[in-house]
């Protein structure tokens, strides 16, 4: 009779842990301090440049401690000691996105953050912490608003390799995975962008200037025109620049897309550049320029620092002009509910599939069966 008691428990004991989903929210992160700049930059190089410089890998080490000392010289110079809010703002964005998704599904969900590049919230620490906790089940969620072999695709690189090191046994510990691609075409952001714009436009803007007068530059991440045939970014880019520009250009007709580029050698990059297009528009009429990131839902270094450097050079070429900066999406309360309801779908899938073996070694048997 004693042992039915203990059977019943045991089997709760594993249910939430059957039926619970990992949420693995992941985006670039940013050093907080110079001595890992060095570092950063290395794995940054590794992932990003492998893609579309032909660089030998032997000048990585030194290049990221080049490029180290210019980014002293930038943030700790120019910009008094600038300290990176991204990864501040994305834990608010990760604490945020698990609040919506836990007044849904209570704690059968629990959203974790992942780091490209920073310890320790590296994608193969936090898995073993996924895993650690008794999770099988898995939602890859980038936070990210362009699919590109730069964003998405090294998140996924780093997904992969964290879990190949981690692969024990007969059996993968992972019974079910999903993913969460972008969100360049949701109505939900694109409206949310253009309401931004139209708020920032009317509460600073709209009293001295005519409508025709206000010149927006939307920026998107820049992209390298040929990645090895990779996605690059530049379709999804286009089409969400469209789609925001469709929204606001009845009423405010001076708008350009800016890229945010990278200044490399050798590489074509997407045009115009941010401080090009505020050019134009000024060129056309604009004496008021809005500044808005539409490619980044985070706020980094780029919407921050490059913006505030672009935009110090149009103001020394044009006095008059009225300049204003705006902030990404963050953690807006409606993007909070928005960036939820995307990943209900995929865990409602998860909870209701049926947990399949898979077996690694299964695929190494295959492949030698070739020799």
């Amino acid at each position: 009779m004693v042992t039915t008691p203990e059977k019943i428990q045991h089997t709760h004991e594993h249910l939430p842990a059957q039926n619970r989903v990992a949420v693995l929210l992941m985006g670039y992160g940013e050093v907080e301090s110079y001595e890992d700049f060095a570092n950063y930059n290395e794995q940054a190089l590794n992932l990003l440049t492998a893609k579309f410089a032909p660089v030998p890998t032997w000048i990585y080490p030194p290049l990221a401690k080049m490029l180290a000392m210019f980014d002293l010289h930038e943030w700790g110079h120019t910009h008094d000691n600038f300290i990176s809010p991204h990864n501040a703002i994305f834990e608010k964005q990760r604490a945020g996105i698990e609040q919506q998704l836990q007044e849904k599904w209570g704690d059968k969900v629990q959203v974790f953050k992942a780091f490209n590049f920073c310890a320790p919230h590296l994608p193969h620490q936090v898995l073993a912490e996924i895993r650690n906790q008794g999770f099988d089940k898995l939602l890859i969620y980038p936070l990210l608003v362009v699919d590109s072999i730069f964003t998405s695709g090294i998140a996924l690189e780093q997904v992969n390799k964290g879990l190949s090191q981690m692969a024990e046994g007969e059996e993968h510990w992972l019974k079910a995975q999903r993913y969460i691609p972008t969100f360049y075409n949701e109505p939900k952001y694109i409206k949310l962008l253009a309401k931004l714009v139209e708020e920032k436009i009317s509460a600073e803007l709209a009293n001295a200037y005519l409508p025709s007068e206000i010149g927006i530059v939307l920026m998107n991440h820049g992209c390298p025109h040929k990645a090895k045939g990779f996605t690059s970014g530049i379709t999804e880019s286009q089409i969400l620049y469209d789609l925001v520009r469709e929204e606001l250009i009845n009423r405010y007709p001076l708008i350009s897309v800016g890229w945010l580029n990278h200044d490399t050698p050798l590489i074509e990059w997407t045009q115009p550049n941010a401080e090009q297009a505020a050019k134009n528009l000024i060129q056309i009429g604009a004496k008021a320029i809005v500044y808005m990131p539409i490619g980044f839902a985070t706020e980094n270094h780029e919407t921050l620092l490059d913006v505030h450097h672009i935009i110090h050079n149009v103001e020394k070429k044009h006095k008059n002009v009225n300049c204003i900066q705006m902030d990404c999406v963050n953690d807006h309360h409606e993007f909070m509910i928005m960036a939820a309801q995307w990943a209900d779908s995929h865990i409602e899938e998860l909870l209701s599939e049926e947990a399949a073996a898979i077996n690694p070694s299964q695929a190494v048997a295959h492949h030698h069966h070739h020799h």
